[in-house]
């Protein structure tokens, strides 16, 4: 089996649905902006240079589900994915995603992203298998913790194997694996997989694929 994976946030889609989100609940008074904005943007650019701490990160992000009713955030997230993710989504990222499909490479999406936001994203490229930043629930509603190991890092990779596991599967038994990504927190993963490609990548790992000789490639 090939298997093809592809990182989501400023790689399959021209833009963070993360970052992007806490605008949107801002926009429509669910957050209040002068408290949540000035820490966002510190976040995203801990982010950027590779220095975020992810569960202080998480706690941060998940307090604003866990603080609002459930069927709220539901109606929100579906006005979301129809304003402001889908004209993220290009034509490039949607051939690149239809052409491995061509050749029946099991596709996968993974992401640091909470998997709450990032689920109805992968319905739009038509891939199933998602691996996000899981959410504990209680009743039906979010507690604001984590459940089990964020998809971050060197957890992408801890993440990877324990979905393989699952699937009766062993990463060393894969004909091929590709992974897509933009940024140098996805370094650790695009060294594992038998086909790195540094796609819009940030200069950090834009560095580092010129150094190992990595396609590079743009879906803008």
């Amino acid at each position: 089996m090939q298997l093809a994976i592809f990182d989501l946030d400023n790689t399959l889609l021209n833009g963070d649905s993360d970052y992007n989100w806490s605008l949107f609940l801002i926009q429509h008074g669910v957050l209040n902006a002068d408290i949540h904005k000035e820490r966002n943007e510190q976040f995203f650019k801990e982010y950027q240079s590779g220095n975020l701490d992810v569960y202080a990160y998480c706690e941060f992000q998940f307090k604003t589900l866990k603080d609002n009713p459930r069927e709220l955030l539901d109606r929100l997230r579906i006005d979301y994915i129809n304003k402001i993710i889908k004209p993220m989504v290009t034509k490039e990222a949607i051939d690149l995603v239809e052409n491995h499909r061509k050749k029946n490479h099991k596709l996968l999406i993974i992401t640091a992203t909470n998997s709450y936001i990032t689920k109805p994203i992968a319905d739009l490229f038509g891939i199933e298998d998602l691996i996000g930043t899981d959410l504990e629930e209680l009743n039906g509603e979010f507690t604001g913790k984590v459940s089990g190991l964020p998809s971050f890092q060197e957890g992408k990779i801890t993440r990877l194997n324990l979905w393989l596991d699952e699937k009766g599967l062993k990463f060393e038994g894969l004909e091929k694996t590709f992974f897509y990504s933009d940024s140098m927190n996805d370094i650790p993963l695009l060294e594992k997989v038998s086909n790195p490609v540094a796609t819009n990548p940030d200069e950090t790992l834009q560095k580092k694929a010129i150094k190992e000789n990595w396609p590079i490639i743009h879906l803008r």
